[in-house]
């Protein structure tokens, strides 16, 4: 099947594989494109097999085991869930999953999904088009619900929804109101079941939400979630581990060699070091504090690493924009929020900050600096960006023209006698983030700034910045792929990752005097009008504008990309590791052989 909107696809995909960064031929991996989300860790998650299990290293706690209300990276989805379709990380072909098979009609604005046959949810009901129907309609599109989901697929100017139709007992029919480029790329969304969630999402609380937002938090009992995916979850032990076990109902038979997977808890990249060279994990994201540790440990710990070529996603700080009030307390102390939304003050902050530094020392050369929202391996990515070089004397410059002064100790002072003084926030655990904050925090002190660096929980960090909104500068990353669409909920201006200007969810208390600029406004139909687009040069004008904008008035003060490795085990075989797909993309292929280290007593 060869639709215009493969062949846009594949057209990416030819692209890709001209990149290349340092002579490292950087992966072609095309993944689909989900909703951005917070990602607490800086590379791969890790794992590690004994027996017919592998075991994985992750930095904190699930926050949620409902899909649709997800938000974080890693999360348990990719193993308990499945969507109409995915997209090979290593081709880039669109490949069927709960569908067999899909068709678009010859004007682009319907699109018909053919589910599989005799599909069944873990639980052992059947998995129908009445379940798709009710995922998309009742919960996706619900504007009750909080999810991420829903901002990738808005179409045209007027942000109007696809209407999603059962046309048969296992045909659904997506209706869209005009060509929507990155339809394949949105809608692989996680199915949900409709005869153990009907009833939340229809239900409301003396507020009038769905009692589904709090529906399959971490506390449910296990044996209440029915998922789809090649893995359920067998038990779950706060702060120590999750362990997945092969689902006997999954559509894909025969059973995979790999029955059981074990994410160990570990919030500390230090400790997860120590639990790969002792044998504990046979997976680990290989940082590069450790890369020359490990690269000599190879042979002997009969292990190899990988190099996917520069990872997908984006580093960065950011600034609290939100002028808003919430029950009449503005959610930033006024006078900080004249200085963060000032554009040269952040400009300022992005001349002051040395990147090169932070590759040479941080990630021991083993990273590039990153001027952009788009992946450096995107085909999307705008290579004019100019970014901003480190030169603290013209940060100085900036800030003493906005009326910003020092005093006889080099201490930076607003026009109004203020001390510029504010709380810069990380995920606790994460060693990379946590050496690049110390270095910001030098780096900001030498023009004058005191920073407050604070590392802290990772789900208490989420919940600053999508539920209280009480925070001023925080050190995060987002995913990325290569369609720019999977990043609407973080552009849109009430986008549910719109955080340098985060609008109230669905839920929590609203807010007042909340301004979107102008320029906000403008990326936001920037991203609208690309989705509009089928060819793809024109698209890249738009997302190579979007990105312009994005420099120029940095909402995000873009980091360091850095490249892909994880070191994996030689017994887990089958490995194709890539900077998208990571190395167990392809979990229902490998195999795990026995070796003389595999016998204990």
């Amino acid at each position: 099947m060869k639709t215009d909107f493969l062949r846009l696809a594949q057209q990416m995909m030819q692209r890709m594989r001209t990149l290349r960064w340092w002579g490292i031929a950087t992966a072609i991996a095309l993944m689909i494109a989900f909703p951005s989300v917070l990602t607490a860790c800086s590379g791969q998650p890790s794992n590690a097999s004994s027996d017919n299990q592998i075991v994985v290293s992750i930095l904190s706690d699930p926050k949620t085991f409902n899909p649709a209300l997800s938000t974080e990276s890693p999360n348990v989805f990719n193993l308990t869930f499945e969507g109409l379709l995915d997209q090979n990380p290593m081709t880039g072909e669109f490949e069927p999953h709960l569908a067999e098979s899909w068709e678009f009609s010859e004007d682009k604005l319907n699109l018909t999904f053919t589910l599989r046959e005799n599909l069944k949810w873990s639980d052992g009901e059947p998995l129908t088009a009445d379940d798709v129907v009710f995922t998309f309609n009742d919960i996706y599109l619900n504007d009750k619900i909080p999810t991420s989901s829903r901002d990738i697929l808005r179409i045209g100017a007027e942000g109007t929804l696809p209407t999603v139709t059962k046309v048969g007992d296992r045909q659904v029919r997506f209706t869209m109101s005009e060509p929507f480029a990155p339809i394949l790329s949105s809608i692989g969304l996680e199915i949900l079941p409709e005869h153990a969630l009907r009833e939340s999402v229809e239900t409301l609380d003396s507020e009038g939400n769905p009692l589904f937002i709090n529906t399959w938090g971490i506390s449910t009992p296990l044996s209440d979630l029915v998922v789809s995916g090649r893995y359920k979850i067998d038990s779950y032990s706060v702060g120590q581990r999750v362990i997945f076990k092969a689902n006997p109902n999954y559509w894909d038979a025969p059973q995979p060699i790999v029955e059981k997977v074990v994410w160990q808890i570990v919030p500390n990249t230090d400790t997860t070091l120590l639990q790969f060279r002792s044998g504990d994990l046979d997976v680990t994201s290989v940082s590069p504090e450790y890369f020359s540790l490990l690269k000599k440990e190879e042979d002997r710990g009969d292990f190899t690493i990988y190099n996917g070529g520069a990872s997908y996603g984006t580093s960065f700080i950011s600034f609290n924009l939100n002028t808003g009030k919430r029950n009449g307390k503005p959610l930033v102390e006024p006078y900080k929020s004249k200085w963060f939304n000032n554009v040269n003050f952040r400009r300022a902050v992005a001349y002051s900050l040395d990147r090169d530094r932070m590759v040479n020392n941080i990630y021991r050369g083993l990273g590039v600096p990153q001027d952009s929202g788009v992946s450096i391996q995107s085909p999307f990515f705008n290579e004019n960006i100019k970014g901003y070089d480190y030169d603290p004397e013209k940060a100085r410059s900036l800030l003493e023209a906005e009326g910003f002064y020092y005093d006889d100790q080099g201490k930076l002072f607003d026009k109004d006698n203020n001390l510029v003084r504010f709380n810069l926030i990380t995920n606790a655990g994460n060693k990379i983030r946590e050496s690049i904050a110390t270095q910001i925090e030098q780096d900001l002190e030498a023009i004058g700034m005191e920073v407050d660096y604070t590392p802290i929980g990772f789900n208490i960090l989420v919940d600053k910045l999508t539920n209280s909104l009480d925070w001023e500068c925080h050190l995060l990353g987002l995913t990325g792929g290569n369609e720019p669409n999977s990043g609407a909920n973080v552009w849109a201006v009430d986008g549910n990752l719109h955080m340098f200007n985060q609008n109230a969810r669905p839920g929590t208390d609203p807010l007042t005097d909340r301004q979107v600029s102008d320029w906000e406004q403008e990326i936001a139909d920037l991203y609208v009008k690309a989705a509009q687009e089928l060819e793809f040069d024109k698209r890249k004008e738009i997302y190579d504008r979007t990105q312009e904008i994005g420099s120029e008035h940095l909402p995000f003060i873009y980091l360091i990309n850095n490249f892909s490795l994880a070191a994996v085990r030689n017994k887990i075989e089958g490995v194709q590791h890539s900077a998208l797909g990571g190395p167990l993309w392809n979990i229902e292929e490998l195999t795990l052989s026995t070796t003389d280290s595999d016998l204990k007593e």
